[in-house]
């Protein structure tokens, strides 16, 4: 039998309370690696209560002295950054030049946050009245919950905790069953940097933990990244409970293509955006539109790249494309595709039924591109999180636009052209969070915030950048005035968080 992955509370591993487990399984091969426990309520209230006796004595801990523990957390990702990258293709079925990505990409992150001493600075003006002077201060809040997806298990949880634990806060991560393993190795790593005990703990399981942390009255604010839908869910119940939340949903990003375009350079951006991770990203290109003679161009290319594609095990080097997380999320992919074929979308090229010698038992799906695309069929308007793409056609970019706004997410976008008025005006147009002028994958850098608009965000503050540490803090306004006489000590009042 496998083994079952553990909680990290108080500073410890722990078994769960529950005996019931759901099965980790490598996506390539489809053989079971490992199991994760459905953790319960009790498991939940345990962490958040080692994380509330951590906080007072991490949040007196000097900003410098948290930094430090980060930046030797970095150094330590970066020693062990190619053992991260293999474990997490192992389960996560994406190729090794994506997960080194990945990993690198959180480690930003992590570096990003390092720089608290100065992120958390407060404003001061002196004389707002005579002899008044006003000054705000940020200060952490307590307990933070983080709930994080399978797609990104490295990189999306960096975008997250770092920033909450660097500003003096504590954390309960839930990261998610299907492939939680990769970032026990970085907990193990945190361990190492000097993290102290219950700053930082990790609870796995499902629903019942969402479900706990969101009502949980010791846990101050919530994080999520997940699908627009329970995301929206996580939204309305932890806010019920008087908690701030930011919550990342789904998307469905369009790529739009004028005539004037780098063609192959357009064609390299669009398919590594559209079947990179096996599509299995909120950033994933999905519908094609391409701007009157643009159309038959990158449609031809398209075609002929994704037709080429090599499918297969992520730890080999000739691979392009791995599996998808899952047999039931193959199943899931597989159903949009039987369901636009039923619309009367035109598919020109098929993934379904696709294999790979000697891993039969993998969760394949093939690159899959449809054409003639109405609006509201659900191959267009829901976010099918697999390597399936759109292609259409507009007669103008404004068309095109106005395409792109008949669908509820907002996530990101991406222009393509070499006019630099046409680049201005989409982006003064598009109406969506993140936008790429000639980039396929419009992903933030670490000290920018990270989030969507419309249906794909629910908050106020995105992840990372100044919205990261805006956040995890309060910003609290002291207003004082000293008059010539001497204070008398007995009447100070007491510290208080």
């Amino acid at each position: 039998m496998s083994s079952v992955v553990q909680n990290y509370v108080g500073g410890g591993w722990r078994e769960a309370s529950s005996t019931e487990t759901l099965s980790i399984k490598n996506p390539a091969s489809g053989a079971e690696i490992a199991q994760v426990p459905l953790s319960t309520s009790t498991d939940v209230d345990a962490a958040v209560q080692a994380a509330r006796a951590a906080f007072p004595s991490w949040r007196a801990t000097p900003s410098p002295v948290r930094a430090r523990v980060l930046f030797r957390l970095k150094a330590l990702l970066e020693e062990h950054k190619e053992e991260l990258a293999v474990q997490l293709t192992k389960e996560h079925g994406k190729i090794l030049a994506e997960t080194r990505g990945e990993v690198q990409r959180g480690i930003e992150n992590v570096e990003h946050a390092c720089g608290v001493p100065t992120l958390m600075m407060g404003d001061t003006v002196e004389e707002i009245s005579t002899g008044i002077d006003s000054a705000s201060w940020r200060q952490p809040l307590g307990v933070f919950g983080i709930i994080t997806p399978y797609n990104f298990p490295v990189m999306i949880p960096l975008w997250f905790w770092p920033y909450a634990v660097a500003t003096g806060n504590t954390v309960v991560l839930k990261p998610s069953e299907q492939d939680p393993l990769t970032h026990q190795k970085i907990v193990a790593l945190a361990r190492e940097a000097g993290l102290p005990d219950g700053v930082l703990n990790v609870v796995h399981g499902g629903r019942e933990v969402v479900e706990t942390m969101c009502d949980h009255p010791d846990i101050v604010g919530v994080s999520f990244v997940g699908s627009s839908d329970v995301a929206k869910i996580v939204y309305t119940r932890a806010s019920a409970a008087g908690k701030r939340v930011q919550t990342l949903g789904g998307a469905k990003n369009f790529l739009i293509v004028l005539p004037d375009a780098d063609m192959d350079a357009t064609l390299d951006a669009c398919a590594s955006s559209i079947f990179g991770s096996s599509g299995q990203r909120c950033l994933a290109g999905s519908v094609v539109v391409g701007v009157g003679d643009a159309h038959h161009q990158i449609r031809e290319r398209i075609l002929d790249y994704a037709s080429s594609i090599r499918i297969g095990d992520g730890l080999d080097t000739a691979t392009q494309m791995g599996p998808v997380i899952s047999g039931a999320h193959r199943d899931k992919v597989n159903s949009f595709i039987d369901q636009g074929v039923a619309d009367g979308a035109r598919l020109s090229l098929d993934g379904r039924g696709a294999t790979v010698e000697g891993l039969e038992d993998g969760f394949w799906v093939g690159p899959t591109v449809f054409e003639d695309v109405a609006p509201d069929m659900s191959i267009v308007s829901e976010e099918i999180f697999g390597p399936v793409a759109s292609i259409n056609r507009a007669d103008s970019v404004e068309d095109a636009i106005a395409m792109m706004h008949q669908n509820r997410y907002g996530n990101a976008c991406s222009l393509f052209t070499t006019s630099g008025h046409a680049a201005r005006e989409f982006r003064y147009q598009a109406g969506i969070s993140m936008i790429g002028i000639n980039i396929g994958v419009a992903a933030p850098m670490a000290f920018f915030p990270f989030g969507g608009s419309r249906q794909s965000f629910f908050g106020d503050l995105k992840a990372a950048g100044k919205d990261g540490i805006a956040f995890y803090t309060d910003q609290r306004v002291v207003i004082s005035r000293w008059s010539a006489v001497k204070a008398d000590p007995h009447n100070l009042p007491k510290s208080s968080s």
